[in-house]
């Protein structure tokens, strides 16, 4: 699919989620993709690491003896989150699917905060971060726009049902 909601659901060229599938269940379903503990394989190469819910904080951070505290005052547990190594970018990626209104449609206004803490807390590893929504088709409704709109004015990005391969330059 193509950023902003539009393409096709070809799980050959894009993430392909259903409801509260895990980014790992999704890459175990296309050809060529491995997993081994929380490492992303390419045809057998390494190409990216999992740091799923507290284990940016547990695993990356504690690894590279950085305290979180010393750069943000709370924590921020995300979704998912996927560090690619060739470019060292780290992908936020918060699942939100919804089929009634709720709480979520706040939620999707605190991008610009998010995205600037997930920046401040990983600058001393000099990775880049890109903080995702992943949508379902709710979310397409007039009603949206706005946040939609928004989302993108802040340079974070959205898509509905699946997200891109090639966005994330491997």
């Amino acid at each position: 699919m193509i950023k902003d909601g539009k393409g096709g659901a070809n799980t050959k060229t894009g993430l392909f989620f259903e409801k509260r599938a895990s980014l790992k269940d999704v890459f175990l379903k296309i050809n060529g993709f491995s997993i081994k503990q929380d490492d992303l394989f390419l045809n057998n190469k390494k190409i990216a690491t999992f740091y799923t819910k507290n284990k940016i904080y547990t695993k990356l951070l504690a690894k590279n003896n950085i305290n979180y505290k010393d750069y943000i005052s709370k924590k921020l547990i995300p979704d998912d989150c996927l560090l690619i190594l060739n470019n060292s970018t780290l992908f936020i990626i918060e699942i939100k699917f919804q089929n009634v209104s709720g709480s979520v449609d706040e939620k999707l206004q605190t991008c610009d905060f998010k995205n600037k803490q997930y920046n401040k807390l990983l600058k001393p590893l000099n990775i880049k971060v890109k903080y995702v929504y992943l949508l379902n088709d709710w979310f397409k409704s007039n009603n949206y726009k706005d946040t939609l709109d928004y989302i993108k004015s802040v340079n974070c990005y959205y898509f509905f049902n699946e997200i891109p391969l090639e966005f994330f330059n491997f």
